[in-house]
């Protein structure tokens, strides 16, 4: 058997020292919001009861679930109030990651709803559709053994309005006040426009559950010790107080290490009603990908958020028992769309003959098996739109109704077409396409290191070369790149043509808040744009129904809207998606746990494959069970 692992090991390095990507940490933008980054902490190790153990390194196996992907570096704080914590366990935005701090609902990207957690039932507007009430549940306390109040919930909100964190400055065009009426009562007012209508219905009620509910009494205590906003946010929380079941146990440069709170109170018949079976979520900081994939291997690791190349060879050639959400290819749920976006000021790119032969003539299939090795869906199973794989997102178009715009790639006398129909030829014999007399040439690029990236950009270049347009790479570092895509008050330099960037994944404002970013004017000629339309389109039809859309409440008009949306992305190609991407990796090694989420398991409400941490994912904690009792 150690041959076996040491042979196995082996392969594994081989495979991602080939394929591996970027770790998926890197992928994120630290300047935004870090809505949903909380934290907890319980009195130091050294002042647990004395059956605990003391040493992080002899942690009870069968009483720890172990994690990679999260964390790549040591944590730097649990600050509930910062975006700046670097603490894998904590941070996540649209599915909140609800191990130590709560959220008042739970987001299911499965189907699209939200649960209560915090909250003690459904949320309700108001017929004006202009306020959201809410109660907190009875049960509900703080880990210093204190109820949670609807006064917690207020004052969360306006710390993040006074001191301008990532989640006041997100929210605070939309959210007018949140108070609490009584003690479990919680009222949320919109902003309103001129007719007195809610600015924006979704991102008010998304705010329930994408970010966390804080302790006031705390929070008044960080704010005693801190000078400013600055210090307030730079504070690394230490002793903060918590809601969820979690809460510090060990962390340093190694590895990161949270325990059981045994009086969570959750174990409530309201809730859960039990504990999470595992005592101990612990994290080894790997030093990348290989190290963790070989981990995963040994069993080590038990849930892995990481890039395992070809890791259906895990099983299929070594019989080891480790799987993923999906028993075939893509194995997980692609909820994001990593994207191809166009310069739409470089010569040519500027006619949509060009972008959509370009476009079309990829070869989606080598991306997909290569880059992705089959970890994602291809154009054929989830043909092309503006949403993300998700049932409950290709509900909400007519895909018939644009049937005839979608492509699956490889067209390449179809791009010839278009490009001779548009008058788009080789005039001097050299092999290229001119535009107006000018070569078609471009640089196609994506961040150094990132290799899935990478890959997929090599066969964009060479569909170009298929249908005479001369496309180059270049990969630069990540600090110079990131720079540049997102200065957008400044052209693009020459170099950036066509370069990739990250969409939303699954939340409660989608398929929305993703259309927005790829599609609307607003982020035209912002100096610090972090959001997304950096090729810098723009389509006044496709900005009225962006402005529309939340505030509508008839299903079949929205579904209208949302199809006439992707009729024109799909018409204009302003940019075009690669391959669809899994919010989070998800596989498991079940030698020591069992009991994972995977499909058609028969959980009600389905359980999504994000880890046992991100929203109602979480309820895969209370799920599981020994392989050996």
């Amino acid at each position: 058997m150690k041959k076996l692992l040491y042979l196995l090991s082996l392969l594994v390095i081989a495979s991602m020292i080939l394929s591996a990507c970027a770790p998926a940490a890197t992928e994120a933008p630290a300047e935004e919001p870090a809505a949903t980054e909380a934290p907890a902490e319980e009195p130091a190790a050294t002042e647990a009861p004395a059956e605990e153990p003391v040493d992080a390194n002899a942690l009870p196996r069968n009483e720890t679930l172990y994690y990679n992907g999260f964390q790549w570096s040591p944590v730097v704080g649990w600050n509930p109030y910062s975006n700046s914590n670097n603490n894998g366990f904590m941070a996540q935005q649209d599915s909140a990651r609800v191990v130590i701090f709560e959220t008042p609902y739970l987001y299911n990207m499965l189907d699209g709803k939200v649960y209560p957690l915090l909250a003690d039932g459904d949320f309700v507007w108001n017929d004006a559709h202009t306020e959201i009430t809410f109660k907190i549940k009875p049960a509900a306390h703080w880990s210093d053994g204190t109820p949670v109040t609807a006064e917690d919930v207020a004052y969360t909100w306006a710390t993040h309005v006074k001191y301008n964190t990532g989640t006041g400055s997100a929210n605070k065009d939309y959210i007018e006040t949140i108070e609490a009426v009584d003690p479990q009562t919680v009222v949320v007012k919109a902003k309103l426009d001129a007719e007195g209508k809610a600015i924006n219905p979704l991102i008010v009620q998304a705010y329930l559950s994408s970010n966390y509910v804080a302790q006031k009494a705390w929070t008044e205590k960080l704010e005693a010790r801190s000078a400013d906003a600055t210090a307030l946010m730079a504070d690394p929380a230490e002793d903060v107080v918590y809601s969820g079941p979690y809460h510090k146990f060990f962390s340093d440069d190694t590895k990161v290490v949270l325990i059981r709170d045994d009086n969570y109170w959750g174990q409530d018949p309201s809730m859960w009603g039990k504990l999470p079976a595992p005592k101990y979520l612990a994290h080894v900081i790997y030093k990348d990908n290989a190290a963790g994939s070989v981990a995963l291997a040994q069993g080590e690791v038990d849930v892995s958020q990481q890039f395992n190349s070809n890791i259906q060879v895990l099983w299929l050639n070594y019989g080891l028992p480790i799987s993923t959400y999906l028993p075939e290819p893509p194995y997980g749920i692609g909820a994001s769309l990593p994207t191809a976006f166009f310069n739409l000021k470089s010569p040519g790119l500027d006619q949509v003959a060009v972008r959509k032969a370009i476009a079309i003539a990829v070869d989606y299939p080598t991306i997909i098996a290569n880059a992705m090795t089959n970890q994602s869906a291809t154009f054929d199973q989830v043909p092309r739109s503006l949403m993300n794989p998700t049932p409950g997102e290709q509900a909400m178009y007519d895909h018939d109704a644009v049937k005839d715009l979608q492509w699956a790639g490889n067209d390449i006398e179809g791009a010839k077409k278009l490009l001779d129909d548009a008058g788009i030829i080789d005039t001097d014999g050299d092999g290229w396409r001119e535009y107006n007399g000018q070569k078609l040439s471009y640089v196609a690029t994506c961040p150094n290191g990132w290799s899935d990236w990478q890959a997929a950009i090599e066969v964009v270049a060479a569909a170009g070369k298929k249908i005479g347009i001369e496309i180059t790479t270049n990969y630069p570092e990540w600090g110079v790149y990131q720079t540049v895509v997102t200065k957008s008050d400044a052209p693009l330099p020459e170099g950036y043509d066509i370069f990739m960037m990250w969409s939303d994944g699954a939340g409660p404002t989608q398929p929305w808040s993703r259309i927005r970013k790829l599609l609307s004017s607003e982020f035209v000629g912002m100096a610090v744009n972090w959001n997304g339309n950096w090729g810098q389109y723009s389509n006044p039809a496709a900005d009225e129904l962006i402005k529309a859309i939340p505030t509508e409440t008839d299903e079949a008009k929205l579904k209208e809207m949302y199809t006439e949306l992707v009729r024109i992305y799909l018409t204009d190609v302003p940019s075009f998606t690669l391959m669809y991407r899994p919010q989070n990796f998800h596989a498991v090694n079940e030698s020591v746990w069992t009991n994972f989420p995977h499909e058609g398991d028969g959980t009600n409400p389905p359980v999504p494959p994000l880890d046992l941490t991100d929203g109602w994912s979480v309820a895969g904690l209370y799920n599981l069970t020994l392989v050996n009792p």
